[in-house]
């Protein structure tokens, strides 16, 4: 779970760099590799993704709590 601003921006630069792999692996994998590889990656992405809305949907001054919504 992220703690702080920080760590938000550390996850938002890896979705980014996660993208970009996707991006070029759109056109270098072959065909049938693809979903295998992809899958992967879009499952990472969007957990990161959750972790950062969670972040962001509580209140600064609210102790963060330990599980995800």
């Amino acid at each position: 779970m992220i703690q702080n601003d920080n760590e938000m921006e550390v996850t938002h630069e890896r979705i980014a760099y996660f993208q970009r792999l996707l991006a070029q692996l759109r056109v270098t994998a072959r065909p049938e590799e693809f979903p295998m590889v992809a899958g992967g990656y879009r499952a990472e992405i969007q957990r990161m993704q959750k972790e950062i809305l969670d972040y962001l949907t509580q209140h600064a001054g609210e102790p963060l709590s330990r599980q995800a919504a």
